[in-house]
């Protein structure tokens, strides 16, 4: 059996289909031992999407080992396939098939002429940010509620500065899941670099003549978050919470949680500052 195909169970369902077809689709052949039409499709799924080198991948449920799935998904008979996409059932077949038709099946599943110019599209942000942006704009004005092509935009404006573009191209994109926690990161990054800060040199001689100052060091904190350098902008933040607790709780919060967006709001760094503010603050 190759890495790209797998047993699965009850137990193991969600992380190993439904998440992982976040990233590639998975197909799931319902089968049992003694099923002679599920002996046969079998070894042809395998090989077939083996050959397609973890564009697909398939998980083999046996519907007697693992009924709570098969009553779920409304199985009659078997061999049956569906296909999972994004965490949503696209496709699916019932008995054996001609390979022919199996091959033409997978090929549905395959990365589609969107998808291809979209990874085009975010390799070129950096390298060719203008070749990016066209194909950005292409994508939206077809579809003006694609959230990749709107997210992509926000991207190029945000290394442009173009603060105020920003705002139109994420209103759209509800929160939640990667694609609201990617519109919140650039909202945060957005928020961070939009507000003038002071020269780090200055500011840091400024703090020498007067290191207890905490408004200093909140503006200190600021400068450093908008040019990306995030753990020394968190530890600056968090020394002037320590000498200020108003300001802890006002400027200081605001601009923590703006950095945790960008970083992860999960991340370790995050968990350990939001728990240090907190005793702070509290």
């Amino acid at each position: 059996m190759s890495p790209n195909v797998f047993d699965v169970t009850d137990a193991t369902f969600q992380s190993a289909v439904v998440d992982r077809s976040q990233q590639v689709p998975v197909v799931v052949d319902f089968w049992a031992p003694w099923c002679a039409p599920c002996r046969t499709l079998g070894p042809i799924l395998e090989r077939l999407i083996a050959a397609r080198n973890g564009t697909v991948v398939l998980a083999k449920l046996n519907v007697d080992e693992n009924p709570g799935l098969a009553d779920y998904f409304q199985i009659q008979s078997i061999p049956a396939v569906k296909a999972i996409k994004n965490g949503q059932l696209v496709l699916q077949f019932e008995g054996l098939l001609p390979e022919a038709q199996i091959e033409g099946f997978l090929n549905q599943l395959g990365p589609s002429e969107t998808d291809d110019l979209l990874k085009q599209a975010a390799a070129k942000e950096s390298s060719a940010p203008a070749e990016s942006e066209a194909i950005y704009q292409k994508l939206l004005n077809q579809s003006p509620d694609h959230v990749a092509a709107r997210l992509g935009l926000a991207r190029l404006r945000l290394a442009a500065r173009d603060f105020d573009a920003i705002v139109t191209l994420l209103e759209p994109i509800p929160p939640g899941g990667p694609d609201g926690i990617e519109a919140d990161r650039i909202r945060a990054e957005c928020a961070l670099k939009r507000v003038a800060s002071g020269d780090e040199a200055a500011l840091r001689r400024k703090l020498d003549a007067d290191p207890e100052n905490a408004e200093l060091r909140y503006e200190l904190g600021r400068a450093l978050a908008a040019v990306g350098r995030y753990p020394d902008a968190l530890e600056m933040l968090y020394s002037a919470a320590e000498r200020d607790r108003p300001l802890a709780r006002g400027k200081v919060k605001e601009t923590m949680v703006q950095i945790f967006h960008i970083i992860g709001v999960r991340s370790d760094l995050a968990d350990e500052y939001r728990d240090k503010l907190q005793r702070v603050m509290y």
